[in-house]
């Protein structure tokens, strides 16, 4: 009785199997394999596979035409090294999404698409779509964009002589009054690539040129060919002003008319294709959103640590909330130059902080005082006084050359930035082809 008994058990935990006689006959499952190494980490032939395969179904739904599965699998591989390396280095420099974190963005995604969380949930496993691995792929991309946010936009700076330059320029000034809606194709250069490399994509770069212009839809060739991020939503950039586009963009479209493609066009990051969907006037009144605040700032440096500084505002939190003057704080403890004026920073239009500042203080009601923020120059306590639509249709061209110079040089540092990652990755593939 104990061994039929011991028996059971051990069968019931898979460590017996029954006699081959009694058996029925089971299918060899196929043992996952590695498709390359990205430095210590790996993709694997299944997470390729599922990229794809999640990849095929989205663009189905857009009625994109489906590149050939060999041609979008080289490309989405590509893109998953790529991701890898940014991922890495972001883990290494400690950029951390915990759970709640993730269900918030999450949630605001179901709440853009008219839906609850769990009827978001249901509506994406009835696509088909693993509901663990969108919420890992949400925390990859913010993940990146706070990579991007630390590593790119907060290091780029406008200076008013800028600024002056732009607008003393009739062909941006000009050029300014009319906004395009692009989409773009790029086939990245490594640095240092070789002449033979060099030319391998240059070729890439022209067979999709010649496919386009054989009739081929522009988001089934993004798909297949193009490195840009933004590759799998047909490589549209939306609408730019001249001004918030590199120099030979702007240039390339002169001669394009809505529907049109370029030619091939070499910059230091690769080769461009670019699709003009559509051209529209901005000659109309602005109202935009300012706010009144003010900050503490404490600045870290070999003395001050960013915990230390972390905790002396954590402590002025602490008195603030007690009823003590922020503005009297500000002038004893800020290191900002606005110590003086109580940490007053006036009026404030979006893009005139860094995306850090800009986005704690966006989140504040009236009168609110932040946790304790970092940034590239330190650590602030922000208090939003109060808010204002604002007719700023004779500041436009000022504010628009602002945010376009700093649009134009983000984008340019990223994509640079993105490659000098990539091409100081370790990679091997292990891929047939």
């Amino acid at each position: 009785m104990i061994c039929r008994s011991l028996l059971t058990l051990i069968a019931a935990a898979g460590l017996a199997q029954p006699p081959a006689s009694l058996a029925a006959p089971r299918e060899p499952e196929p043992l996952d394999r590695i498709v390359a190494v990205v430095n210590s980490a790996v993709i694997t032939e299944h997470e390729l596979q599922a990229r794809v395969t999640q990849t095929l179904r989205q663009l189905s739904r857009q009625n994109t035409p489906l590149p050939p599965r060999r041609v979008l699998e080289r490309q989405m591989l590509e893109r998953m090294i790529t991701e890898k390396a940014l991922l890495q280095l972001a883990e290494e420099t400690n950029i951390r999404v915990d759970g709640a974190q993730l269900d918030r963005a999450i949630t605001r995604i179901a709440q853009q698409n008219n839906l609850d969380l769990p009827a978001f949930r249901a509506a994406l496993e009835r696509e088909g779509v693993d509901y663990a691995a969108f919420r890992e792929q949400i925390r990859a991309e913010i993940m990146v964009t706070r990579l991007r946010e630390r590593e790119v936009d907060n290091k780029i700076s406008v200076t008013d002589a800028e600024i002056d330059n732009y607008l003393a320029s009739p062909a941006l000034a000009a050029a300014q009054q009319d906004e395009y809606r692009l989409a773009h194709i790029l086939v990245t250069t490594p640095e240092g690539a070789s002449p033979d490399r060099l030319q391998a994509l240059k070729a890439k770069a022209e067979k999709a040129l010649a496919e386009l212009k054989a009739g081929a839809d522009f988001a089934q060739v993004s798909a297949g060919y193009s490195d840009a991020q933004n590759a799998l939503e047909g490589g549209e950039l939306g609408w730019r002003n001249a001004a918030q586009l590199p120099d030979l963009f702007a240039g390339a479209l002169k001669g394009l008319r809505p529907g049109q493609v370029s030619e091939v066009l070499r910059s230091p990051n690769g080769f461009h294709i670019l699709k003009l969907l559509d051209q529209r006037g901005t000659g109309k009144t602005l109202i935009i959103k300012q706010t009144r605040a003010r900050h503490i700032l404490i600045k870290t440096s070999e003395i001050v640590s960013d915990q230390d500084a972390r905790n002396r505002l954590l402590q002025l939190k602490e008195r603030i909330d007690n009823g003590q003057d922020f503005a009297e704080l500000a002038r004893l403890h800020s290191d900002d130059l606005s110590a003086s004026k109580g940490g007053d920073l006036g009026w404030l239009n979006p893009g005139d902080t860094v995306p850090d500042f800009e986005r704690a203080m966006d989140a504040l009601q009236p009168g609110q005082v932040s946790e304790p923020v970092r940034s590239p120059f330190g650590w602030h306590l922000i208090q939003a006084l109060e808010r204002r639509d604002q007719d700023v249709t004779q500041e436009r061209r000022r504010l628009e050359a602002r945010r376009a110079i700093r649009e134009r040089k983000g984008d340019e540092a990223f994509e640079s930035w993105v490659r000098q990652v990539r091409d100081g990755a370790y990679v091997e593939y292990r891929t047939e082809d």
